[in-house]
């Protein structure tokens, strides 16, 4: 048996919360034509996205030929400026897409926290009634 396995696995591993990300450089963003608004559905259609992503990120490896609304999850430096060199559009997406999903990631309010403490359990209820 390797000695890997042998050996006992200590400490917290970050691994399962790392975000990741599909990356998609303008070379690619060239086979769409001038003026298209180029979101993740329609990446998912020709194939430049597959898997399961958190969402999108657009890199500036190649130039874009024309120009083209962009909705992205991230952008680096050099893509915004080739992107609005080209004469296109960039629209990051805002954190509140992934409640469409059916998640959501909004913290609960302190109302709602207060109300979730409050609730007695059947237990509890019989146990306060036999003492009375």
């Amino acid at each position: 048996m390797p000695l890997i396995r042998r050996l006992p696995k200590r400490g917290f591993n970050n691994a399962a919360f790392h975000k990741r990300y599909a990356i998609v450089n303008l070379d690619d963003l060239n086979a769409f034509k001038a003026g298209t608004s180029v979101n993740e559905q329609l990446l998912r259609e020709s194939q430049l996205v597959r898997g399961h992503f958190v969402g999108i990120k657009i890199l500036g490896d190649g130039e874009l030929k024309h120009g083209l609304k962009v909705e992205a999850d991230k952008i680096s430096a050099a893509a915004r400026e080739k992107i609005e060199k080209a004469g296109g559009t960039i629209t990051l997406r805002e954190k509140g897409a992934v409640v469409a999903a059916g998640i959501s990631t909004e913290k609960p309010t302190p109302k709602a926290i207060a109300k979730k403490k409050s609730k007695t359990s059947a237990k509890a209820k019989k146990k306060a009634s036999r003492e009375s």
